[in-house]
């Protein structure tokens, strides 16, 4: 048995390494990567932050009002450091959803459909 077969039934999909990958500013900043490009000359595009450029300033409004324009409720943990540990937290009509779920929504909201390479550069 090869290598790679032995454990392909370990492997976690794109989705689920979504979630894990979580819980820092790394997180939100993909959603300011993201929700930028995807509201892109619509109300409530949000910049395109970095994880070091979104902690020197307050940009979790931001990106939560980002959110709210697509349907989604998002609470923002990634507080005053680089990395407190926290993942976000997504909501869909008071549902809680995955980072992944919560930009699926988004895109049907907008009708517009990213594959990650046209927002994580």
């Amino acid at each position: 048995m090869a290598e790679k077969d032995k454990y392909s039934d370990e492997m976690l999909s794109d989705e689920e390494l979504d979630g894990v990958a979580g819980g820092s500013s790394g997180q939100t900043a993909d959603d300011s990567r993201f929700l930028n490009v995807l509201l892109q000359g619509r109300d409530g595009q949000p910049e395109r932050y970095g994880q070091f450029r979104l902690r020197m300033g307050k940009h979790d409004d931001e990106i939560q009002n980002a959110w709210k324009s697509v349907g989604v409720d998002a609470i923002i943990s990634t507080g005053k450091w680089y990395n407190c540990g926290y993942d976000n937290s997504y909501y869909i009509n008071g549902k809680s959803v995955s980072q992944y779920e919560a930009m699926q929504h988004a895109m049907n909201v907008v009708g517009r459909h990213l594959k990650t390479s046209d927002w994580k550069w």
